[in-house]
């Protein structure tokens, strides 16, 4: 059986906004971002960086998280990325 890639991913600005977003190829999706390829929130609001992100191998379970965290207060939203990035580093280098 073929392993499948799938992630969330939050982004955020210099400023402090927050992008949630999914993707089957991760480091394609932060470039996108990054050179501002897409339009939409995150090239309007210059979500840039990379502070948190999950894997799945189901596109469904995937979909599922994406939805669940969009629904999140901010503040619980950054709960979560402190448990795996307390200082909001820049994970992208990492893809």
């Amino acid at each position: 059986m073929k392993d499948y890639n799938y992630y969330i991913y939050i982004m955020a600005s210099i400023s402090g906004t927050l992008y949630i977003g999914m993707t089957n190829d991760l480091g394609r999706r932060l470039y996108e971002h990054r050179e501002e390829l897409v339009d939409g929130f995150s090239k309007k609001y210059n979500c840039k960086k990379l502070v948190y992100y999950e894997h799945f191998a189901n596109v469904i379970d995937c979909i599922a998280r994406e939805k669940q965290l969009k629904k999140w207060s901010r503040r619980k939203k950054e709960w979560l990325i402190q448990t795996i990035n307390p200082e909001w580093k820049d994970l992208g280098e990492e893809f």
